[in-house]
């Protein structure tokens, strides 16, 4: 997958990411995120939700036992990948 979406950082600024992985537990969907150009950076998974509009938004997760969740299912994912 080699898609790319630009984000706002909490100042403004633009932030190009390297959708790294989109992948769904229990009917939430999530997306794994990676900035580009920047290899060193910690991966950022988000939940993928829709406005009333219809429209994505990514959004942060919260829930402490839903982010090691998502954790574990995306860890999972790059093992599989790997094999």
């Amino acid at each position: 997958m080699n898609d790319t979406i630009v984000l706002l950082d909490e100042m403004g600024n633009e932030i190009e990411f390297q959708v790294l992985s989109t992948f769904g537990i229990d009917d939430v969907d999530y997306a794994a995120l990676l900035p580009v150009g920047d290899m060193e950076s910690l991966t950022y998974l988000l939940r993928i939700e829709y406005d009333e509009d219809g429209d994505l938004m990514l959004v942060g997760i919260d829930d402490e036992k839903e982010f090691n969740e998502v954790i574990e299912v995306y860890e999972e994912i790059q093992r599989e990948k790997l094999q």
